[in-house]
């Protein structure tokens, strides 16, 4: 279901409020925006709004099987009839004067653009951290999300004896899904032990009933199929030649025990995208797991450039609910800077709101502490780190071992990270192994994604001669 209007859409356009990202946060945002009366662009390098949690089915899947989550279309419709300017199809490769100019490119014909905004607001969501280990770039290793997607987009079972694997509650949802659409669940192989109870951890889950209800739903369909969730384990490697067929697990108790599957499912967690705010410059600060660099943002996601906001998962993992309260509240604080005369939420129904965040914070709060990422520090020097250019752990160690080599420095002398996928897959990664103590992430430059080589050499006259690396 393709949300592209306009054939021929203008080079330049020049509006109240650049919304980057057409996920929940941002939908939320420019509705309210929209509806308070100011001129929203939103734009969204996928063909369809709804980000990855409102995705929608083709046409003739949705007929048959029914629109997947109804309040994501509604929404999106909702968006529309605001009146947003809604440009799918349309990547944000670039941006300066605090995000003030933004630049674009159509994804299907290269065309480029230039957006110009007195307010922008990055919601560009997060991407699903994975972790090398050996035998991880075999096909059929995939993410869970690229497995959620095959199945709930397009009703088919990324395999017919699946392993599933990392930590977080979203690998539960993902089991739910796979049983679903008939694919056989051999393990479901989680990192930590989330689902023993701890004092120190009881009441607060016990103050998120509805985040309780929802992964206690997950858990019954998993025991009445009979799969199990092992805790405290993790995969240590998968085998095959041109297919993954078996992968190794290692228990709690440290015992190793071999799993024939045809699909592997890895994940472990999402980390936040920042490229673009990190471009502009804004204050950050290290998150959670000390491997990623955050916009340090006021309780509206405002950040420390005048005129750029931040919300969603890109001002710090979250989770949907919290995203789409999160752009309501940078909506509401741009709002009362463009439009102060025009009526907002009352005073009550914005403490409301915030009182929601502030929840919502703590229930992410929790989950940092229910699910922390693994430490990178084990990870073999054979394996391979960065799939693009074939760099190993130990390539970037050894780079390290130097002395005079910093995060640039390594990515410089090895390579790792200067691929098609820019570092988006493993940078975290070569963060982790080439740091020095401090939390590092590469530098954020345009094009903040690879541009055919024609729009780039255009690109380059559009930004009157800055570098485009």
């Amino acid at each position: 279901m393709a949300d592209r209007t306009e054939s021929a859409q203008p080079a330049d356009l020049e509006t109240d409020v650049a919304v980057v990202g057409g996920g929940p946060a941002g939908l939320h945002a420019a509705l309210a925006m929209a509806r308070g009366g100011l001129d929203v662009v939103l734009l969204d390098e996928s063909g369809t709004l709804g980000g990855q949690y409102f995705k929608r089915r083709p046409a003739q899947l949705a007929a048959a099987f029914g629109d997947f989550r109804p309040r994501g279309t509604q929404l999106i419709d909702a968006v529309r009839d605001a009146g947003v300017d809604c440009r799918t199809g349309t990547l944000v490769w670039g941006a300066e004067d605090a995000g003030r100019t933004l630049f674009t490119s159509d994804v299907e014909t290269g065309a480029l653009g230039r957006v110009r905004a007195r307010v922008t607001l990055a919601a560009t969501g997060a991407y699903e951290r994975a972790l090398p280990f050996p035998g991880w770039t075999l096909p059929g290793v995939v993410t869970p999300g690229f497995a959620l997607h095959l199945a709930t987009m397009d009703r088919v079972p990324v395999g017919k004896r699946v392993v599933l694997a990392g930590t977080g509650p979203f690998l539960l949802q993902v089991a739910c899904a796979l049983l679903e659409v008939g694919a056989g669940i051999e393990a479901v192989v989680e990192l930590n032990t989330p689902y023993r109870p701890r004092p120190g951890m009881i009441g607060d889950a016990l103050r998120q009933p509805a985040r309780l209800a929802e992964a206690a739903r997950y858990l019954l369909t998993l025991a009445r199929h009979g799969v199990r969730v092992e805790q405290g384990a993790r995969v240590l490697a998968a085998h095959g030649d041109t297919q993954v067929t078996a992968v190794d697990i290692a228990g709690a108790d440290g015992t190793v025990r071999r799993v024939e599957a045809d699909a592997l499912c890895v994940g472990y967690g999402f980390r936040p995208s920042t490229e673009l705010p990190r471009l502009l410059g804004c204050r950050t600060t290290p998150d959670p797991t000390g491997t990623e660099q955050l916009p340090v943002t006021d309780a509206d996601g405002a950040t420390s450039l005048d005129g750029l906001y931040v919300a969603g998962d890109c001002a710090g993992i979250a989770g949907v609910h919290a995203a789409g309260v999160r752009g309501q509240l940078a909506a509401y604080a741009i709002l009362r800077r463009l439009a102060p005369e025009r009526a907002g939420p009352s005073a009550r129904q914005l403490a409301a709101v915030r009182r929601r965040a502030r929840s919502l914070d703590r229930f992410a709060a929790l989950a940092d502490r229910l699910y922390p990422a693994p430490d990178m520090a084990d990870i073999a020097d054979t394996t391979q780190v960065c799939r693009c250019e074939g760099v190993t752990a130990g390539e970037i160690r050894q780079a390290r071992a130097t002395g005079w080599n910093d995060l640039s420095g390594t990515k410089a002398a090895t390579r790792a990270g200067m691929g098609p996928c820019q570092g988006r897959e493993c940078g975290h990664v070569v963060a982790a192994l080439a740091g020095r103590g401090t939390a590092e992430c590469f530098a954020a430059r345009m094009p903040l994604r690879p541009l055919p080589m024609a729009a780039a050499v255009d690109g380059a006259k559009a930004t009157e001669g800055r570098e485009i690396r």
